[in-house]
């Protein structure tokens, strides 16, 4: 029986996504979009970000992930992007 996957691992994925990304909101100054679907969403994908971004740089072995601390920053890094690209002109 795999302890990480199925259901278990897309509740924890999503629990943690929802982690990361209200850390990150909290610690990138200024004003942030969305309520908590953008939240987690944000969370997720900033843990793709710098699992993809550690696999490139040769940080990460395969079948590694991002920790928390570089899901985090991904986080940060992608909120940053959103910022840029829906600033009101």
């Amino acid at each position: 029986m795999e302890v990480f996957g199925g259901t278990y691992g897309i509740i924890m994925t999503i629990l943690i996504g929802l982690v990361v990304g209200i850390i990150a909101k909290f610690l990138k100054p200024g004003k942030d979009p969305g309520g908590f679907i953008v939240t987690t969403l944000i969370g997720i994908a900033g843990s793709f970000l710098a699992t993809f971004v550690g696999k490139s740089m040769g940080w990460y072995q395969p079948g590694q992930t991002a920790g928390f601390i570089g899901s985090v920053v991904g986080a940060i890094v992608l909120l940053i992007l959103w910022g840029l690209l829906t600033r009101k002109r």
